[in-house]
């Protein structure tokens, strides 16, 4: 059975934890009878066996039915550890979820890809304790969904969804007082670091202590000032920084962040992060890291696995991913419709990739739909912010959840509002607010979709004086009463080109179907070099990585074999053939 061991949260890892991954007892719940019939009590055995943390749809779990069952309940052991509080993490589970410990409830939490944390010491006993959790995914298209068929079946790019339990979960031992989140926010040109640190108990200071390659630079410490405390520190003087201080794709150093928690001088918690300078910035229509401009060769990525749909196989499987992109060239990646487990970030800055963090999309426009696509991309951004590989938020795709947004104030008012709401959150990051097309006015990018067969209209389309007037994909670039203001142009989407003999039994592709490796290079190579060659774009994400279910268009076959020769798709990536 595959199991996930490694410490789920790479960016805030403890020693002292507890891995809930791996055989728990499972029941289908179709008529949501399990309340009545006493499941949250523990007492009830639950007829299937099922390897969280992957889906019941999947092989992977062991059931492997692609049926639909909205409700489903999970149940299993576990030891406590006497005189240590408990902190029980899920890092993803979709959509509503309950958890009860030895029948009494503990949480509840809404929201498919953001993780959460609830302390349940209170409820524990000595010895062996039940957790009980039950979550309902109903197909209701008001509910961020991302990629998966909210209609029982696949349909155009829209695949067998995952219900439940999908990301790992565990408990955190620590004490009456621990560091229950932070954030951490450096400063390019200061060289300085900010953020704010949430603890829980009665301690009394905090300590950072920042390390280069294990040699200690800087140790501050600081009195708290509640439950929330702000901090902030200089690391050197700006001018005495060396250039091999920066995190770029090149070049990715980064920090280690121990953060301490002490009460009264003695150490209470600790946990440790990391993290990069670096400063993204847009000077006219340049997109600027670091100073320099910065060319994104982007690979669109959905992160779908056959065995375990959108649950990563591994951690090891999401680093694989990073390394096949950048043998094709590819220096980033837009991972499209979900919020990844945190490996793929945690990777990507280690191997110096860059990601695009996307809000899975819902298909329903309501008062529900903002509020719960507002809630948890709240959560999301402050997860993302952790990593310095993330230099873009996608709050919208392509209008989905937002379909009138070309013309209705209603629409475009809520996507300004994400716009603001995430540059409050995190300022550090460019946002493309609808990606694609219908575009607004506040965005700091212009991401157009334009899965054209060959580039020879690229130059003549594609002319910031005629933005206001055009269509890709026939959809209108710019929404009504939204002019384009001079920000970097991106083709944020385009090729997805199939194979001709993949392209039968209902797999489809974006773009006819080619007849061979060779048609496919002069194709893709056609594409790119109408990118490079265009005067005004900054850069490409093609789609797409792999296979996933009917959409064959992927460089990659679903189990992440090469379709072609990975050199040749590097030389035609980076624009050298």
């Amino acid at each position: 059975m595959r199991q996930r061991t490694e410490y789920p949260r790479p960016q805030f890892q403890r020693k002292d934890w507890l891995a809930l991954n791996g055989e728990w007892e499972f029941a289908f719940d179709d008529g949501d009878e399990g309340l009545a019939k006493g499941y949250d009590t523990g007492r009830v055995t639950f007829p299937l066996k099922i390897n969280v943390p992957f889906c019941y749809q999947y092989p992977a779990s062991g059931i492997g039915d692609a049926a639909v069952h909205p409700c489903v309940w999970y149940k299993r052991t576990f030891e406590a550890k006497g005189g240590r509080h408990a902190l029980l993490s899920f890092n993803g589970a979709d959509y509503e979820t309950d958890v009860w410990i030895n029948g009494k409830h503990a949480i509840s939490h809404e929201g498919g890809y953001a993780p959460f944390t609830a302390d349940i010491t209170k409820l524990l006993k000595r010895g062996k304790n039940t957790i009980v959790v039950r979550c309902h995914d109903p197909f209701d298209p008001a509910f961020p969904r991302g990629k998966q068929s909210w209609t029982g079946e696949r349909f155009a790019c829209w695949y067998i969804p995952n219900t439940g339990i999908w990301q790992s979960v565990w408990i955190d031992w620590v004490g009456e007082d621990a560091i229950l989140s932070h954030t951490l926010f450096p400063d390019y040109d200061t060289c300085s670091v900010s953020g704010e640190i949430v603890t829980a108990g009665h301690a009394d200071e905090a300590e950072i202590v920042v390390s280069l390659q294990g040699e200690e630079l800087k140790k501050v410490r600081f009195g708290l000032d509640g439950k929330r405390t702000r901090y902030s520190f200089k690391l050197k003087e700006p001018n005495a920084v060396d250039a091999d201080y920066a995190w770029s794709p090149r070049h990715p150093v980064l920090f280690g962040a121990q953060f301490r928690l002490y009460r009264g001088g003695k150490l209470v918690d600790a946990a440790a992060a990391r993290f990069g300078f670096r400063k993204l910035t847009v000077d006219g229509n340049n997109i600027v890291l670091n100073n320099e401009p910065l060319f994104q060769r982007l690979i669109l990525d959905q992160g779908y696995w056959e065995e375990s749909g959108i649950t990563p196989p591994s951690a090891e499987a999401l680093k694989e991913d990073i390394r096949l992109a950048m043998a094709m060239g590819f220096n980033g990646a837009r991972k499209h419709q979900k919020f990844e487990d945190p490996y793929f970030y945690y990777y990507a800055e280690e191997l110096g990739f860059l990601t695009w963090c996307e809000m899975p999309s819902a298909y329903e426009f309501c008062a529900q739909e903002e509020a719960r696509i507002a809630s948890e991309w709240a959560k999301i951004v402050r997860e993302a912010s952790l990593f310095a590989s993330v230099i873009a938020y996608v709050p919208l795709n392509e209008s989905w959840g937002v379909r009138n947004i070309v013309s209705d104030p209603a629409q475009q008012n809520f996507a300004r509002a994400l716009y603001y709401a995430t540059k409050a959150l995190d300022p550090t990051r460019l946002i493309s607010t609808n990606d694609g097309w219908e575009c607004l006015d506040a965005t700091d990018l212009l991401g157009i979709h334009d899965y054209a067969y060959d580039s020879s209209l690229f130059a003549e389309k594609y002319r910031a004086d005629r933005y206001h007037e055009l269509y890709p994909q026939g959809r209108r670039l710019m929404a009504e009463g939204c002019a384009y203001r001079g920000q970097p142009v991106l083709l944020t989407e385009f090729g997805g080109i199939a194979m001709s003999d993949e392209t039968k039994d209902g797999n489809w592709g974006y773009n006819d179907g080619a007849q061979d490796a060779e048609a496919f290079y002069a194709r893709y190579a056609d594409l790119v070099r109408g990118v490079y060659a265009h005067p005004e774009f900054r850069g490409f994400c093609y789609t797409q990585l792999t296979d996933v279910q009917q959409e064959v268009n992927g460089l990659l076959y679903p189990d992440r074999t090469p379709k072609f020769d990975c050199e040749r798709i590097k030389r035609i990536t980076e624009g050298k053939e």
